[in-house]
């Protein structure tokens, strides 16, 4: 089946080839997951399918893992096998036959996963938080308070606070945007958790739209949308990631709308993120977008050095690891773009660190992410940024350098010297002699005056955003 002009899978398995669904779909959680996650929870799974791949069965150590694996990944597993397979696929979890280690079995790879695998075959307490982390998909640890708050994410997460504490009244829709690994997932979860510690009973739901988009496909062709109306119609919070994913699903964009009219009549709330602003969506239909710009729309920008040193000290310290002040900021200055990009910087400087047994220091985390240093410095450098940003805005890259002032001409440079800050390590008078022996109180000018811009105007934080994927590569 089809939703709107694009086919919902990526091929249709047959029984010659339904013994690799499970590979496929093990290849895609290694792209989406962290390493470490992936090597300790996924790696180890063994798997069987059906001949005609309508259900796959995946083998679990013990019970804990089991559970743990039912909350954490079953769902996003179950996604992606019907998306490779093409049609709804069965998963289910049991537990591997216990006569001894089996010779495909993979040896542990490290201490944690040596200690996973000889825990007790027993299963932890149904605590009601368990139960509802299985029912409501929220992430128990993406809570407000592990969350860090700069002024990348202060006027976001002050709304999501809001929303949190007082359901159904002002801000409804809340609609988070930015761009990849700047915290959009976390807030949405810290909102449901919030609620969830206040009113244990309120029916949360977290989603991404890609699961949206498949329950819709399910209800048709198994013609189950009194089911359907009910899960969705009924929520007090529904939490949905990416929406930007509804383009041209037009049977999903309709089902969306009435779930979201219903929901408003019951004064129940709506969160939802994507990676632009609501009318920078595309594919989508006009009353969708109106509907999403209704409420309080909010961006989440890059975050600024200090964040970037507090979050790589604090998430150093959860994997109880120092993180010297001097070392957060040496990689903070060089780890500019999301806050996912900086947690892969941690994670190698820290299996540097112990595979080396050497402490964390400058040089430590230079040789640990000297691919990565290399990379930036290859790419990104101020004659880089002034031809990228001559292109976008079609000017000449004379002009970056001339002393012509009309806007059409100043305001791109103004930009450019913006993102010469933001993206190299130069001082402002070294960026101010690229820019035609400007002087640098010049440079300082424009880079406060367009951050200041970017905070309030959608249309220039789209531009830059843009722009900075491009010079990113």
């Amino acid at each position: 089946m089809t939703e709107g002009n694009q086919p919902i899978s990526t091929a249709a398995a047959t029984p010659s080839n339904a013994s690799d669904l499970w590979t496929a779909c093990v290849e895609r959680l290694a792209q989406e997951i962290p390493e470490q996650q992936f090597n300790t929870w996924i790696r180890p799974l063994q798997a069987t399918a059906a001949a005609d791949g309508a259900k796959v069965v995946i083998n679990v150590a013990n019970r804990f893992k089991m559970d743990w694996i039912r909350a954490q990944y079953s769902q996003r597993i179950a996604v992606l096998l019907e998306s490779i397979h093409g049609r709804p696929v069965v998963v289910e979890l049991a537990l591997a036959p216990r006569e001894g280690p089996s010779r495909t079995s993979p040896a542990p790879r490290n201490a944690q996963e040596q200690v996973l695998a000889e825990l007790p075959d027993l299963a932890p307490p149904e605590t009601s938080n368990n139960i509802n982390s299985q029912r409501n998909r929220l992430n128990p640890a993406l809570t407000f308070s592990s969350l860090v708050e700069g002024s990348a994410n202060r006027m976001a997460r002050a709304a999501a606070l809001h929303v949190a504490g007082s359901l159904g009244q002002l801000y409804n829709p809340l609609f988070i945007y930015g761009g990849v690994g700047l915290g959009k997932t976390h807030l949405v979860h810290a909102i449901g958790n919030h609620l969830l510690a206040d009113r244990p009973n309120a029916k949360i739901l977290y989603i991404h739209a890609e699961q949206f988009v498949t329950d819709v496909v399910k209800s048709y062709q198994r013609k189950t949308f009194d089911e359907f109306k009910e899960r969705y119609h009924s929520l007090d919070l529904l939490l949905i990631d990416d929406v930007q994913f509804f383009a041209n699903k037009e049977r999903t964009q309709e089902e969306f709308f009435n779930a979201f009219e219903a929901l408003l009549a019951r004064k129940s709330h709506i969160v939802m993120t994507s990676d632009t602003y609501p009318k920078g969506l595309a594919d989508i239909h006009e009353r969708l977008v109106s509907r999403f710009d209704s409420g309080l729309t909010v961006a989440l920008e890059p975050p600024e050095l200090e964040m970037r040193v507090a979050i790589l000290i604090n998430k150093a310290a959860v994997e109880n690891a120092v993180m010297p002040e001097e070392v957060a900021f040496f990689v903070a200055k060089n780890v500019r773009s999301n806050v996912r990009e900086l947690e892969g910087a941690l994670r190698k400087i820290l299996a540097y660190s112990r595979f080396n047994q050497k402490e964390i220091s400058i040089q430590l985390a230079r040789d640990a992410l000297k691919d990565l240093l290399s990379i930036q410095n290859r790419q990104i450098g101020v004659e880089n940024i002034q031809k990228t940003v001559a292109d976008y805005y079609k000017i000449k890259v004379a002009d970056m350098y001339s002393k012509k002032r009309p806007a059409s001409i100043a305001r791109p440079r103004q930009i450019a010297m913006f993102l010469a800050k933001e993206l190299t390590q130069k001082s402002l008078p070294e960026i101010g002699e690229l820019f035609g022996g400007r002087d640098h109180t010049t440079v300082l000018h424009a880079v406060r005056k367009i951050g200041a811009e970017r905070q309030v105007n959608t249309e220039l934080n789209q531009q830059l955003h843009v722009l900075e994927q491009t010079l990113k590569g």
